[in-house]
């Protein structure tokens, strides 16, 4: 039963921080779509800001034992790949 109840709470943890990481790339996408350019320092701001927090969560989640340290290395790291592909994507349109 306790056994349970830990992977219930692992299994929550992750998917608070994987719906955290998914906001990022939401507000990332309206900043790009609507507000401001990628060049932009606001732009850049707000992206370092909710990185540096979201990698806080993942290292307490850590700490904590809720997730293991690989989880959430590969929670940032898709993160930022998408991200990276949503810049360059950005980059294309403003190019062509």
């Amino acid at each position: 039963m306790i056994s349970e109840v830990a992977i219930s709470k692992e299994k929550q943890a992750y998917a608070l921080l994987k719906a955290d990481a998914d906001k990022i790339l939401q507000l990332i996408k309206v900043q790009i779509d609507h507000l401001t350019m990628p060049q932009c320092p606001l732009y850049e701001e707000v992206l370092d800001t909710q990185m540096f927090g979201l990698s806080r969560e993942i290292d307490f989640a850590v700490r904590l034992e809720l997730i293991r340290e690989e989880e959430g290395k590969e929670l940032l790291d898709n993160l930022e790949k998408q991200l990276n592909i949503l810049h360059a994507t950005s980059q294309t349109q403003i190019n062509n």
